[in-house]
């Protein structure tokens, strides 16, 4: 009887770590009895990153690091980027009716805007790790990140038009020069006005932060027809332009 339960106890102890090993993403269904695929699942997660459903998160799931870093580096994130950058451009052509008196403008983000941090987090599992700001701003300072391509294309035909540029960054004010000497360096120059966050900002958020710079440059006469940003804090809150467009980024959340 004793070697009996023995058995059975055993027996059931080899059973419960198979049991939680089961218990992954790869077995489960969704509740219409779908069955869900990492990829499926990755996808999901980014696609509600874009569409603003998920906020807040700290890092990409350890699961999906892979499938995000696949997609930072390959074909659909470069199509995706050119799909809304285009759009932009559609939009000034046939939607905006420009005074050109120097008052007309265009904001733009830095970071995975204009300027690529991909090469960063691709150190950081893309989004897999917290973030150690500390190490951002040694590679920012650095002036290596490279220009999105078809960002390029639009600050320029945006400036070709007589439109002013601003550039709006969450990066801190000590690294203005960083910052000038890399955007010069990959073909930016002739921008408006380049405002960082200075001290006394970094105690607020991003979002009341770029809201309230744009408050200012309403009140001096601007006419916001656009923004294009890689976050929604980049995007929202008043005063809003005619227009805003995100550029995907599934690697961080800046509120």
């Amino acid at each position: 009887m004793r070697k009996s339960l023995v058995h059975s106890l055993v027996f059931m102890c080899l059973l419960i770590p198979l049991a939680v090993a089961d218990w992954n993403i790869l077995n489960q269904k969704t509740k219409r009895g779908l069955k869900i695929s990492l990829k499926n699942y990755c996808e999901a997660w980014r696609m509600n990153v874009e569409l603003h459903n998920i906020r807040g998160f700290e890092v990409v799931p350890e699961e999906c690091t892979e499938y995000i870093g696949k997609y930072m580096k390959g074909t659909q994130y470069s199509v995706d980027s050119e799909r809304t950058t285009e759009e932009c451009l559609v939009y000034v052509s046939t939607s905006c009716n420009l005074i050109k008196d120097g008052k007309d403008a265009w904001i733009f983000d830095i970071d995975d805007t204009l300027l690529s941090t991909v090469p960063f987090y691709k150190d950081n599992l893309y989004g897999g790790k917290k973030l150690n700001l500390t190490s951002l701003e040694e590679w920012m300072s650095k002036s290596k990140a490279k220009a999105l391509d078809d960002s390029l294309k639009l600050f320029n035909a945006l400036k070709s038009r007589g439109i002013q540029i601003i550039l709006i960054s969450s990066r801190r004010e000590h690294l203005r020069s960083a910052t000038i000497d890399n955007l010069v360096n990959v073909g930016y120059y002739g921008w408006t006005s380049l405002i960082m966050r200075a001290p006394a900002n970094e105690l607020v958020s991003v979002q009341k932060y770029k809201s309230d710079v744009r408050k200012q440059l309403v009140s001096n006469g601007y006419r916001i027809w656009g923004i294009l940003g890689d976050q929604y804090s980049s995007i929202q809150g008043p005063p809003s332009s005619i227009r805003t467009f995100k550029l995907p980024n599934p690697m961080y959340y800046v509120a």
